[in-house]
């Protein structure tokens, strides 16, 4: 990458700043060893929401909550964040996040327990936004899922790594990564993209 485009992008990720409550939950992220969204992710994250007046976001991989209060930053005042998470501590920790930023209760929904067991319980056409930043081995099955719990018009939003664009990279997460921009790309029923933001998003609008 050029100075130039390297100067773009550290831009970009400075050009939203986050709020004190989001640096407090990405302190509380490291504390516990768990990965947090960047600022510009984040700030991609809100403006989604915001763009699709959305009122009902599904959200796997809580963490501490950074990407939550973003999510929440951009959605309805009366929307409702799903958030899905394998670690009792990480959602204590998210919950507390969210009381901090006085964020109503009714306002958030925590589930505990594995996403891939959860979603299918969840209601057919009944989200705006899917959003993914968990365990990539599980993209293909989110992807199938988002499908079905998407209204029309609903956006799965998936966290990426920069590794998918080096040939070289032939671990196992960053193949599967590749099948998963394969399989959504060909579908008939997506629009999609990937957004050079932080390590990158995909983006897919489910026609």
């Amino acid at each position: 990458m050029s100075s130039q485009k390297l100067a773009a992008w550290a831009h970009a990720e400075e050009f939203i700043a986050p709020s004190e409550h989001v640096e407090a939950a990405r302190r509380r992220a490291d504390e516990l060893g768990v990965s947090s969204i960047d600022n510009g992710a984040g700030a991609t994250l809100q403006v989604l929401a915001a763009a699709a007046g959305a009122r009902a976001v599904m959200e796997v991989g809580t963490g501490t909550g950074v990407s939550g209060l973003w999510l929440l930053g951009g959605m309805a005042p009366d929307g409702i964040l799903t958030t899905i998470d394998m670690e009792p501590e990480h959602q204590r920790a998210a919950r507390a996040t969210f009381a901090a930023a006085g964020v109503a209760h009714q306002r958030t929904r925590v589930i505990t327990g594995r996403a891939a067991e959860v979603l299918p319980r969840m209601t057919d056409g009944a989200y705006d936004m899917l959003v993914v930043d968990a365990d990539r081995s599980d993209y293909p099955s989110y992807v199938e899922q988002a499908t079905r719990l998407l209204r029309a018009g609903g956006t799965l939003v998936m966290s990426w790594s920069d590794r998918e664009s080096d040939p070289a990279a032939r671990d196992p997460e960053t193949t599967t990564l590749r099948e998963v921009a394969r399989l959504v790309r060909d579908q008939d029923h997506f629009t999609a993209a990937l957004l050079p933001v932080s390590s990158g998003l995909v983006v897919a609008v489910k026609r």
